[in-house]
């Protein structure tokens, strides 16, 4: 089994905003709760993912990846493997994978850890699995070199977006929400 120790502290370290995330962040608890299982495991009705929103401060910009299975423009990230348990790492380590940039930092730098949305999402059957939901835990990562994003495969195209324009082509209102938390954090930075 996994160790919970990092994600217990990434919840212990958040505070949910809304009600609907506080629901979400106590239905996480009650799977760690459970006595011998990984709450990475994709065999669950209801696992941990951890994902990331991309950033490119100068610009204003964020990364959103299409997802074929959703049929939506999301963040980047996705599941743990074998071994993994560090919600962080596994953002990062997806976040690379799926767009090739190796210069991905988390945002903002003083608060590194901090994540900045926790939300339960559907996720409807498909590629053999049955419909389930992930746990997803979101963090922020920035990159100084924006242009150099090579999609992971031909049908996960990568589009750079002002966060108007990416609230405009999102579907789920939960990215909703992390873009305007994305928003908020980058107006402070540039307010520093």
């Amino acid at each position: 089994m996994a160790d919970q120790a990092a994600l217990v502290a990434a919840l212990d370290g958040h505070r949910p905003i809304s009600p609907q995330e506080e629901t979400d962040v106590a239905r996480i608890r009650a799977l760690l709760d459970r006595d011998g299982t990984d709450p990475w495991s994709r065999d669950l009705p209801m696992h941990v993912t951890a994902s990331a929103l991309v950033l490119h401060p100068p610009t204003g910009r964020v990364l959103l990846r299409w997802h074929e299975r959703m049929g939506s423009w999301l963040q980047v990230g996705g599941h743990a493997d074998p071994g993994e348990d560090d919600p962080v790492a596994i953002a990062l380590r997806e976040a690379t994978e799926e767009t090739g940039l190796d210069d991905l930092a988390r945002f903002p730098d003083r608060e590194a850890d901090r994540l900045v949305h926790v939300v339960v999402v559907p996720v409807p059957a498909g590629k053999g699995e049955p419909a389930h939901e992930h746990a997803d835990l979101r963090y922020l990562f920035t990159t100084e070199h924006p242009d150099e994003v090579v999609p992971e495969s031909a049908t996960a195209s990568l589009r750079w977006l002002t966060l108007d324009a990416a609230r405009s082509v999102v579907r789920e209102d939960n990215l909703r929400v992390t873009l305007a938390r994305a928003g908020v954090m980058l107006q402070l930075r540039s307010e520093a």
